[in-house]
């Protein structure tokens, strides 16, 4: 029948959407077990291997080390040999850690098996939202990328659980090692993956670009989509633009400046110190070690449901929207939280301190979540353009790291010379900071392809500043619009 071609297409491109979320998710889950797990194991290793509060930073940190290299080598990597190459190299990293942590003898050895593990997951980082949001089509971007976030949390769920499992035989050698599970689930998913079709454009190879395009695209929607990147690949070969190049010309600057601040930004607004260390705070504010691990889990809890929240609303609601209500809420929870604590007597476990102490890193977690650890991989996907997109994530991404570092490694002793008050009176700052950046700087993506979003930088550069809520339908409507007596009189 007639009708029987086109509706068979858009079911196979339904499947393909479909895989490619599946694709994404897996990306995130081995990522988000590993930080989810340490914060219980780290408990037990403290004792083992009679760690003071800046060699256990250090073990917490060593992830974060190897994944600072690994974003800072993924994008050229990225950019020379292909995407899928870079997740091939992660995906061979997350397999071998876990096996040579939960094998570990001493913590020297744990501590680079964790910068092993670190190397994959920075690679990952600085390449997956790339891919993801190159080879997504438009209408469902912000859903692909922000179901990588969603597995990301899915993953510290399962590790807090994980760790909840062993906490009473304190085997935290099983909570580390048992990584190796989603890992190897994630490198399966790479046999059902192609290259990005922009990539493939960069090389020449544009019939395998047209081909990818039209797997999850009708042919009118690649058409267009394979012209608006020649179009853009032209414009920046004509200008004879290489990647150092591009990256300090005047109208890209403002563009890496708000990847950078956005991106540091989400890791040092205080979501690490509760997600790496929420049941050390909580044993600071009297819970036991048990209680501490298990209250962990309404964190775990908080931050799946935050993500479906935006998994649902990143591409209906915008970005800027939830980014600014985010920063907003994030800023109030720790303000009630750093003043329970100052004012408040001493803490007493279930009691009324710590008590709020939970209540209120459960709502921060929520609210971070739905907001700034949802939509920051979305919009650094989105903004950069494309002969430099890999080169500027690799720079914000290794830029995200070193924030994670600083609170992972610098939270021990903070907590231990501050406490919990004025520790999160600290982040509740800079949560209000976030806001004021989010106001001023960051430009609303949502529903514009990403040669849409590189053109309208383009023209603030050339002298009339775009709006944070800039949309290209704007153009449109003007264009259309009869006009006015004023023009008509020049």
């Amino acid at each position: 029948m007639p009708t029987a071609r086109p509706a068979e297409a858009d079911s196979r491109r339904s499947r393909r959407a479909a895989l490619l979320v599946l694709f994404g998710a897996l990306g995130g889950l081995n990522w988000g077990y590993d930080t989810g797990v340490m914060s219980t194991a780290v408990l037990f290793l403290r004792e083992e291997f009679a760690l003071d509060s800046w060699a256990e930073g250090w073990v917490v940190t060593g992830l974060i080390l190897g994944a600072i290299v690994g974003a800072a080598g993924g994008g050229r990597l990225s950019d020379r040999h292909g995407r899928r190459p870079v997740l091939i190299a992660a995906a061979a990293a997350f397999v071998i850690a876990p096996i040579g942590m939960a094998a570990a003898p001493t913590a020297a050895v744990l501590l680079a098996f964790r910068v092993l593990v670190g190397l994959g997951a920075g690679l990952a980082a600085v390449t997956l939202p790339v891919y993801l949001a190159e080879i997504a089509p438009a209408r469902i971007r912000g859903r692909v990328t922000a179901t990588y976030v969603l597995a990301i949390v899915s993953g510290q769920l399962l590790g807090f659980l994980v760790g909840l499992a062993f906490t009473p035989e304190e085997s935290w050698r099983w909570m580390l090692g048992l990584s190796v599970v989603p890992s190897v689930l994630f490198a399966a998913g790479l046999a059902f993956i192609r290259e990005t079709p922009r990539w493939l454009v960069t090389k020449g190879r544009e019939e395998e670009a047209r081909e990818i395009l039209r797997r999850d695209r009708s042919a009118e929607e690649a058409a267009a989509e394979l012209e608006e990147i020649h179009a853009i690949r032209q414009a920046e070969q004509a200008a004879g633009a290489q990647t150092l190049t591009v990256l300090l010309r005047p109208w890209v600057r403002p563009i890496l400046l708000v990847g950078l601040v956005v991106a540091v930004l989400q890791q040092i607004m205080g979501a690490n110190a509760i997600i790496y260390y929420a049941p050390t705070t909580l044993q600071n504010v009297g819970f036991s070690d048990q209680a501490a691990v298990t209250s962990n889990l309404i964190i775990g809890v908080m931050n799946v449901l935050a993500v479906w929240l935006a998994l649902t609303v990143a591409d209906r609601w915008g970005r800027r929207p939830l980014l600014l209500g985010g920063a907003a809420g994030m800023a109030l929870s720790l303000g009630v939280l750093a003043v329970t604590n100052l004012v408040l007597p001493a803490p007493d476990g279930f009691g009324v301190v710590g008590l709020v102490t939970l209540a209120c890193m459960a709502a921060y977690i929520f609210l971070f979540q739905a907001s700034w650890g949802s939509i920051t991989w979305v919009v650094l996907g989105e903004i950069f353009p494309l002969s430099v997109r890999a080169a500027a994530m690799a720079v914000a991404t290794t830029a995200l790291w070193i924030g994670n570092g600083v609170v992972a490694l610098g939270f021990p002793p903070l907590l231990e010379a501050v406490g919990v008050g004025w520790a999160f009176a600290g982040f509740a700052v800079i949560c209000c900071a976030g806001l004021t950046f989010t106001w001023r700087r960051i430009p609303e993506t949502t529903g514009r392809s990403l040669e849409q979003i590189e053109t309208s930088f383009h023209r603030a550069a050339e002298g009339s500043e775009v709006p944070a809520g800039y949309d290209d339908a704007d153009d449109a409507r003007r264009a259309s619009a009869p006009p006015s007596p004023a023009a008509d009189r020049s």
